[in-house]
């Protein structure tokens, strides 16, 4: 039996794993960690979520490790993230991450954990967006040289970090497939710049907006035609229910430093 414990497990991404959890065989939640001193202490997760188990309360996340769990999920934010990854690698226990907007020094971290647990990181969890990032090499490399390219992303009005951990998943698979230094081609603002782009780099457009979940597009395009890859999420189950099934493969792996690449057999 896997034995999911989710961080974060109150706001959007926590309930909708907690959903995820309940639809997948074989699979158990031993704990729905909240912040020290939340007010959802001790209540009910069905209260937030009316598929959650009955019994099943929130719990503290310093607790979390002591409730059975055997694989963790963190889709907190970065500094609660950081925090969790510390209880995980004291613990030896594997983790799923999908937390966006890290940093570099964030990234060091991670792959130093890496050394010590076996861990899932993804910008995104959805097998689409997954099979996407193959795709946008494929055309990367497969048009013709003098290509503009650009990509486009539109979350709901509540998303802190952008571009999104995705649109720069997409650029950065791009600029591997260019054999280009992704930091060098990006454009995130192009307010002063008085010239006409060049083909050797690839703009960034953001949309904060509503309640959208997730939309993605890539766009490649020359004179006379253009070619667009676009991934469009509907519900956050999509990705949840990605990152559980990360959660069941990654049990028994060794320590290392994986993504929905490996979890789906792509590499």
């Amino acid at each position: 039996m896997d034995k999911i414990g989710i961080f974060g497990a109150n706001g959007r991404m926590g309930l909708a794993l907690v959903e995820a959890c309940t639809q997948a065989s074989n699979t158990d939640i031993a704990a729905a960690a909240v912040r020290s001193g939340s007010e959802l202490l001790g209540t009910l997760v069905s209260s937030k979520q009316p598929c959650a188990p009955e019994t099943l309360v929130f719990t503290d996340e310093e607790l979390l490790v002591q409730t059975g769990a055997n694989v963790l999920i963190d889709f907190t934010l970065p500094e609660g993230m950081k925090r969790h990854l510390q209880l995980a690698v004291s613990n030896k226990l594997p983790m799923v991450i999908g937390t966006t907007g890290l940093t570099a020094e964030d990234m060091a971290l991670l792959k130093d954990a890496a050394q010590h647990i076996p861990i899932v990181f993804a910008r995104n969890f959805s097998v689409g967006v997954t099979l996407l990032l193959d795709l946008v090499k494929t055309a990367a490399t497969k048009l013709a040289d003098e290509l503009d390219i650009e990509i486009f992303e539109a979350h709901h009005r509540n998303k802190i970090d952008a571009p999104s951990g995705t649109a720069l998943a997409i650029g950065e698979a791009i600029a591997e497939a260019k054999g280009w230094d992704h930091e060098q081609v990006a454009r995130y603002d192009r307010t002063a710049v008085e010239q006409a782009k060049s083909q050797n780099e690839i703009g960034y457009s953001v949309l904060r907006a509503g309640d959208i979940v997730g939309e993605h597009t890539a766009y490649f395009a020359t004179m006379g035609e253009r070619l667009e890859l676009t991934h469009k999420a509907t519900s956050r189950l999509t990705f949840a229910s990605g990152a559980v099934r990360a959660a069941k493969w990654l049990r028994n792996k060794p320590n290392g430093l994986y993504d929905m690449q490996d979890v789906l057999g792509l590499k």
